[in-house]
């Protein structure tokens, strides 16, 4: 569920950043979808490793990059290419995702005492 969550955002991302102004292609769009794209690369990544630790510490990998789009959006809602509106929706979402990388973060670190 968190993976598919994460490739919605990234979908999302995606499409609301080819209405961006073509001279931010190579610097906010690219920024927004790398840091997009490296959430659900990080969960890819950390699922296929054997360790809970690594798990967990790919876990908060995304989740700093969950933060990075947030930090991108709010800049992009700065200089008018996403609304208040949309930054809004995109906060939503951005919470209920960290809020489930926080639970699969906890289930993972809990599989390493046990």
């Amino acid at each position: 569920e968190v993976l598919q969550l994460a490739r919605q955002l990234a979908n999302d991302i995606y499409k609301k950043t080819q209405t961006f102004p073509s001279e931010e292609k190579f610097s906010l769009v690219s920024q927004l979808r790398r840091a997009s794209v490296s959430v659900c690369a990080n969960l890819a990544e950390g699922s296929s490793r054997n360790s809970a630790k690594d798990q967990a510490n790919f876990t908060t990998m995304a989740y700093s990059s969950l933060m990075e789009v947030f930090n991108h959006l709010i800049i992009a809602t700065d200089l008018g290419y996403v609304n208040a509106e949309e930054l809004t929706q995109y906060r939503q979402k951005i919470q209920t995702l960290s809020v489930k990388l926080s639970n699969l973060k906890t289930a993972q670190l809990k599989r390493i005492s046990s």
